[in-house]
């Protein structure tokens, strides 16, 4: 399930990256640009995590933390982009969190893992 929730996310990102910048780069002002590409950059990332945790077979809770953290963190960057509403950024900490608690819980399994 792990390279399924990768490759979705890197589709999305690939797919949001290209229209960020084909699309959207004449429409929006430079600020709301950047922060459109910030939740297509950390999109990205997360994607890349899980194809790696993924190809190892790690098993973690975490990795769903991961996935929900990233569609709530880019998501809201996303709409927060798209239609100016600044309140939208209030939501993108709580994916922060969550990916934050993702990477935490993730680490631990590890170091059970590992102490075996």
């Amino acid at each position: 399930m792990t390279l399924f929730y990768a490759a979705l996310l890197a589709a999305l990102g690939v797919g949001l990256g290209a229209f960020g910048a084909h699309a959207l780069k004449d429409m929006l002002p430079a600020d709301l640009l950047a922060i459109f590409e910030t939740g297509v950059r950390y999109q990205m990332y997360h994607a890349l995590a899980l194809v790696a945790l993924g190809a190892a077979r790690f098993q973690s809770k975490g990795i769903v933390l991961l996935f929900v953290g990233t569609l709530i963190f880019s998501g809201s960057l996303y709409l927060l982009a798209l239609t100016g509403v600044r309140v939208l950024g209030a939501i993108t900490p709580i994916g922060g969190v969550l990916q934050i608690a993702g990477w935490v819980w993730i680490a631990l399994d590890a170091r059970k893992n590992h102490s075996r």
